[in-house]
């Protein structure tokens, strides 16, 4: 044993009775424990449980050339999306034994510069970037979610936003609805120009007008519901007839939800509400949010597992297709219902 009691990967080894990089194998889950029989690899598990083993990381890293580190840069943490996402990467990450280091830049131009640079720094084998726009240059393997320029080297793994806006305005449509606010995304955020682009040519086809006077783009950094509030109070102060409102996002969603009560106004009797992302508070908002479900957890395992392939040299930048497109669905829930009244 050592001196401080931690077991060693070599004492695992002979307890089990075998040789140590077979074990190292199959506690890393590399490429080579495919080759290795199931019981064995039960074995080897139920070793390191009883015995308390904890993989010397340093020394692994040393033996590698690697941290087993990713950095992940991410907006913010406060909405729900990017938390969501997260939480996919972690999935992947951790089923491979890698750990990850996650830092916000609030879309701030220092921040995007700095941040990124901070985990190279730290000996980060590769990054994903949530939400971000690419500002830096770096040779390490690199995945984004929700990212749009097409970057040599940089994979993307994006939504079907031309679906998601058929789901939306199609669901829209089918319950009269013809005069719908729009709250659109901030300029800083990296779906807002594709997702606006695409409801406006989704409803162009369906004959519903975009009125300008009921379009609003959402104003700050901050992801918290004011936002929606604020935008949709504005809308509301034009005194323009609505009767359905599509928020860029359910955390909108719900501050718009909000401003439309303290007019007065009932959901969905009077104005139905529509988000867009399925976040973990969505279904419990009273009233339960329709929206378009983002797979988000889905989206940060495919680019958990895209950057891995990519750290691991099993496949190439060239050899993934990118973007890697998911499909979102609508959950209809109670915000939304038929049209009964003009405002």
């Amino acid at each position: 044993m050592e001196s401080n009691g931690q077991i060693t990967l070599k004492q695992l080894a002979e307890y089990v009775g075998l040789s140590p990089g077979t074990v190292s194998v199959v506690l890393n889950n590399a490429p080579r424990a495919e080759n290795i029989p199931q019981k064995t690899k039960a074995r080897i598990f139920e070793a390191a449980e009883k015995l308390n083993y904890r993989p010397h990381y340093f020394a692994r890293s040393l033996r590698a050339n690697q941290s087993f580190t990713v950095g992940v840069l991410v907006s913010e943490l406060t909405g729900g999306y990017c938390a969501i996402v997260l939480n996919g990467i972690e999935e992947a990450l951790s089923r491979k034994g890698y750990f990850y280091l996650a830092t916000s830049h609030f879309h701030r131009d220092d921040l995007l510069g700095k941040k990124p640079l901070m985990l190279i720094d730290r000996q980060v084998d590769g990054i994903i970037a949530v939400d971000t726009q690419i500002r830096f240059k770096t040779e390490l393997p690199l995945v984004t979610v929700s990212g749009h320029e097409e970057i040599d080297g940089v994979v993307n793994v994006v939504l079907n936003h031309r679906t998601a806006a058929e789901l939306g305005i199609g669901h829209l449509h089918d319950l009269g609805h013809r005069r719908i606010a729009l709250l659109k995304g901030q300029d800083f955020s990296t779906d807002t120009a594709i997702r606006w682009e695409s409801i406006n040519e989704v409803a162009q086809e369906q004959g519903i007008p975009i009125d300008e006077r009921l379009t609003i783009q959402l104003e700050g950094d901050i992801g918290t519901p004011e936002i929606g509030y604020v935008a949709t109070k504005r809308i509301l102060e034009r005194s323009v007839p609505f009767t359905a409102l599509f928020a860029f996002n359910d955390v909108s969603a719900i501050g718009a939800i909000r401003a439309l009560r303290d007019a007065g106004l009932d959901v969905p009797r009077d104005v139905s509400v529509l988000g867009f992302d399925d976040i973990y508070a969505a279904e419990f908002h009273n009233p339960a949010l329709t929206t378009i479900r983002q797979p988000l957890f889905k989206m940060g395992e495919i680019a958990g597992e895209t950057l891995l392939k990519l750290i691991s040299k099993t496949k190439s930048v060239e050899e993934i297709v990118s973007p890697v497109t998911v499909e979102p669905e609508i959950i209809v829930r109670a915000s939304t219902d038929v049209v009964r009244s003009v405002l």
